[in-house]
């Protein structure tokens, strides 16, 4: 017994030794677990260097109230109300009309709420994924208590765009069935998790995409979780006939002005290729030519109607699955192989394929930052985000070229702006982009027709329209149309 206590007490002693030796020696300060040692202070890193950490092409991504345009090498800067007249009262224009886009598509409420879930809550919910057709009814999973010390448990539920219910039959303890807020109210905790766990919401309303916060409380305790309230759009499809030939799939579509002999050549050549596939011209010129060819239709504009209002006259009129996009002086050649752009278009989520115009690939990103009153930023930059996974000659973009395969009606829902009258083709990309997916793939090759001085009275005066100055009214478009404040290429 006696060498037991000696041992008891060395073990005693060397605990204490050991203690002292790691406060002093390796100079551990004894501190309480929730207090913070003198020497440790909170900062954080300088906001010009924390900045730098979040750039993408130099750009700002970091969440913030404003952006801006920066005057770098090889960029140019467009700030944008430079080039609106009467600017002042243009913006508050701007700001009412932006105030009616963002309710009536839902931009602004589409915002998530911020939901923390409350550290050792007693509630079980779900943070996500409950969603319901408009006026219809679901099953709300997940709702349970877990054990607590209560003796009676009273928990409510509430929402905003439905009513709620459940299927469970105990209606002494369930009060306000079938209205926006739902009381229970029972001693026992395996009642209450039955009555939760068929819990049903109504949706009362016809929105189409909406979320209802419900608000679910038990004494001190308030959770908040998402009901999204989504009316899927009903399918379009395209019946390509039993064979799925590709003049079932695919209608090449382009505009002309002042260019028949350019056109005439570039119907030639897709005949070579492709003798039954479907041809739409929109055409207008002030002496039309009718090309009275097998297999084209040709729709005749007002005079000079312009470039973009031609690409939504040609493309309403397509009646595939896709179309291709030509310019009137392009050419087909043993390269070009729509078959390519079909298969990918088929075995993928793009909605646009852009090619490569006699070996150039033209392909930007678009990079956006949010803004504040003044507006958002836009910038154009050279090359592609990243690759598109199993197929190595493509990637993903943001802009293409002229030559592009496309689903005809995700480019209908965005439509070109038949403002655009005579030098415009980015803008396009700029209304659809968060609404198409594009792609580019630089082993689908179309020739360009070789370029010479004008020399006919029709091509100077295709030249005279071609280029004639329209800079100051597409960016002050893009200031109103947009909600930009300035917009940067290179």
């Amino acid at each position: 017994m006696t060498r037991y206590k000696a041992l008891l007490v060395c073990t005693f002693i060397g605990s204490i030794t050991f203690f002292y030796m790691k406060r002093y020696i390796f100079n551990v300060p004894d501190h309480q677990p929730n207090e913070l040692p003198p020497e440790i202070q909170l900062k954080l890193i300088p906001e010009d260097k924390l900045l730098s950490r979040f750039l993408y092409e130099e750009i700002n991504f970091y969440s913030g109230g404003s952006c801006s345009c920066e005057n770098k090498k090889g960029v140019q800067v467009h700030e944008l109300k430079n080039y609106v007249d009467d600017v002042a009262s243009v913006h508050i224009r701007r700001m009412k009309e932006l105030q009616h886009f963002q309710k009536r598509t839902g931009t602004v409420s589409n915002k998530k709420e911020l939901i923390i879930a409350p550290s050792n809550s007693p509630l079980s919910y779900p943070i996500q994924g409950i969603q319901v057709m408009p006026l219809h009814t679901i099953q709300i999973q997940g709702l349970s208590v877990k054990a607590t010390d209560k003796q009676n448990y009273e928990v409510t539920l509430k929402a905003s765009h439905g009513n709620l219910n459940t299927f469970a039959d105990v209606s002494e303890e369930v009060q306000g069935r079938g209205t926006n807020t739902l009381t229970i109210a029972t001693p026992y905790l395996k009642v209450l998790n039955h009555i939760l766990h068929y819990i049903t919401y109504t949706s009362t309303e016809f929105n189409i995409n909406i979320v209802d916060m419900v608000t679910y409380q038990m004494g001190e305790h308030v959770a908040k979780f998402p009901l999204n309230i989504i009316q899927p759009p009903i399918p379009h499809l395209f019946d390509s006939g039993p064979d799925q030939n590709l003049s079932s799939l695919v209608t090449i579509a382009t505009k002309t002005f002042f260019r028949y002999d350019k056109l005439r050549i570039l119907i030639k050549s897709i005949r070579k290729f492709y003798p039954d596939i479907k041809i739409i011209i929109a055409d207008d010129n002030e002496n039309p030519q009718k090309i009275l060819e097998a297999n084209v239709e040709q729709y005749f504009m007002p005079f000079a109607k312009g470039w973009f209002a031609g690409r939504n006259l040609a493309v309403s009129q397509v009646p595939t699955k896709y179309f291709l996009w030509v310019d009137d002086d392009f050419e087909f050649t043993e390269s070009t192989k729509i078959e390519k752009f079909v298969q990918i278009l088929e075995e993928t989520d793009l909605d646009v394929i852009g090619g490569s115009l006699a070996g150039d690939d033209f392909k930007f990103k678009l990079l956006y930052q949010e803004g504040d009153g003044d507006g958002g930023c836009l910038h154009r930059r050279s090359g592609f985000y990243h690759k598109l996974e199993g197929y190595p000659n493509c990637v993903i973009s943001s802009v293409v070229a002229n030559l592009f395969l496309a689903h005809t009606q995700k480019v209908l829902s965005v439509g070109f702006d038949p403002k655009l009258d005579r030098i415009a083709h980015s803008e396009f990309f700029f209304d659809g982009f968060g609404r198409l997916k594009v792609g580019s793939c630089n082993d689908f090759i179309v020739g360009h027709q070789q370029k010479s001085t004008p020399k006919t009275e029709n091509e100077k005066i295709y030249k005279q329209f071609r280029f004639h100055n329209e800079v100051k009214f597409k960016l002050g478009l893009l200031y109103f149309k947009n909600n930009l404040k300035c917009y940067t290429q290179n």
